[in-house]
């Protein structure tokens, strides 16, 4: 697929992920003797992805040696240095904005695992033209997107705290786990007014009022967020080598 970039966020201190995250990046943490970083590097490649930002802030070194070494596993990498401060997943997107040359560019937390269809996502966003498309799913959680029920971005929800933020008010509001997968337009870029250290919910949040967010639904796929460290053993069941 023509004009796709990708972007894996690698610069989280990875505080649940403790030990490991000690001494190491989570970003290489092994799944089946393959880092978390490899194994969404050859996702994108899959779907014809090899020109990939990934941004560094802890051990930032270690990702840069382990990409050196391989040779960026058959892709063309970019660095986006943020050791200086970790600036969250909107501050990391609008540092590594210049980097970005393509017209769709595909987002993935390092930490999650899928088979989801990115073919099938990215021909969505394509088809709707909205400025983000976002993976979710009906599984449970705490925290949720609201859409209505064309899949428009409308709110967020915490389900512990009670906290709701509503961007787009709706008659019904259909609460979806977000998967940490983002497919976005890159004229959301110049959309961004936050500054320094802040997250994308935030900014999308901000969008949804004046600009369409849509939900893609991947609720068959396989997913997880190897989010600690017992949930390595769990990934290592539902990807079989």
């Amino acid at each position: 697929m023509d004009n796709l970039q990708g972007m894996i966020f690698a610069a989280g201190l990875g505080t649940r992920f403790k030990p490991w995250t000690d001494k190491h990046p989570k970003a290489l943490a092994l799944v089946h003797g393959k880092s978390l970083l490899q194994h969404n590097i050859e996702y994108l490649q899959q779907y014809g992805i090899s020109n990939v930002v990934v941004n560094v802030h802890h051990f930032a070194n270690q990702i840069v040696e382990a990409l050196d070494k391989n040779k960026g596993w058959g892709s063309t990498i970019t660095i986006s240095d943020e050791t200086e401060e970790v600036l969250e997943t909107g501050g990391g997107i609008k540092k590594a904005a210049h980097l970005f040359t393509a017209d769709t560019i595909v987002i993935i937390n390092v930490d999650i695992l899928t088979d989801l269809d990115l073919e099938k996502m990215i021909a969505f966003h394509q088809q709707e033209h909205p400025v983000s498309t976002l993976a979710v799913t009906s599984r449970t959680t705490s925290r949720y997107f609201l859409f209505d029920e064309a899949n428009t971005l409308c709110g967020w929800r915490n389900t512990k705290t009670g906290e709701e933020k509503i961007a787009r008010p709706t008659a019904t509001y259909i609460p979806k786990a977000f998967s940490g997968i983002h497919v976005i337009s890159k004229q959301l870029l110049s959309l961004i007014e936050r500054q320094g250290k802040f997250s994308m919910v935030d900014v999308y949040l901000d969008l949804a009022r004046t600009h369409s967010i849509k939900g893609f639904d991947h609720s068959g796929s396989r997913f997880i967020d190897v989010g600690k460290p017992d949930s390595v053993a769990q990934a290592e069941m539902l990807f079989s080598k």
